[in-house]
């Protein structure tokens, strides 16, 4: 399906309507909601929408994933409006995000940062809702880490490694796929930057914490 889907956005503009860009946005969407759910587990059928659309400067909108490993994985889908398009690395051509809590979905405390989850859909939101819009003109590859300016409300000081989520490490680049952001204490952001990201994630992996971003555990490194 991805051969026509670049077949027809090689068209000249003057052949392309309005209504036909539309179609091919709607096709890929479903495209690539089923390939997440492949990597993530069946997909919630509930979705938070943001007030003010991520296209016109406003939050994303957050899809979960309950199904998968234990607790939930939320998830953009705003990153790649179209195929070929959007946020790109040396893993996939094209890409969404998703981070990882050990709780389980409760929509109802999702705003509520008296409950467990609350206080994690919380860091998740203000996470993607900065990584996402950076990842567009930035390339942010798997084993990578990154942190956040002190001096930034709520998410100031925090460290992320980056991991192409489902991909066999002998894979080649993928035409779309999921990545992972995984919060990290500074100690380890040292760590993955003296001996190598892999590293880090395989000590993450043998403690229990991969892909969890829940940031309530003890460094291990």
């Amino acid at each position: 399906m991805f051969e026509s889907f670049k077949k027809l956005l090689g068209q000249k503009p003057k052949e392309q309507s309005q209504e036909a860009l539309q179609r091919i946005a709607e096709s890929w969407h479903d495209e690539k909601s089923r390939h997440m759910e492949e990597v993530l587990g069946k997909e919630h059928d509930m979705v938070m929408h943001a007030i003010i659309p991520y296209a016109v400067g406003g939050g994303l909108d957050f899809y979960y994933y309950p199904n998968g490993i234990s607790g939930t994985a939320v998830a953009t889908k705003e990153l790649s409006e179209l195929p070929g398009q959007g946020s790109s690395n040396k893993a996939f051509q094209c890409y969404e995000f998703a981070m990882f809590t050990r709780h389980k979905l409760n929509l109802d405390e999702a705003k509520d940062s008296d409950t467990s989850f609350g206080r994690a859909h919380s860091n998740i939101n203000s996470i993607l809702n900065i990584l996402a819009p950076y990842s567009a003109s930035a390339t942010l590859n798997k084993y990578e880490t990154c942190e956040f300016p002190h001096d930034m409300d709520t998410v100031g000081g925090k460290c992320f490694i980056f991991d192409a989520y489902g991909l066999s490490e002998d894979a080649s680049r993928r035409q779309f796929g999921v990545m992972v952001a995984i919060e990290i204490h500074r100690p380890e952001m040292m760590y993955a930057r003296e001996h190598g990201g892999a590293s880090l994630l395989s000590l993450l992996k043998q403690h229990g914490h991969y892909p969890y971003a829940d940031f309530d555990r003890a460094p291990v490194a």
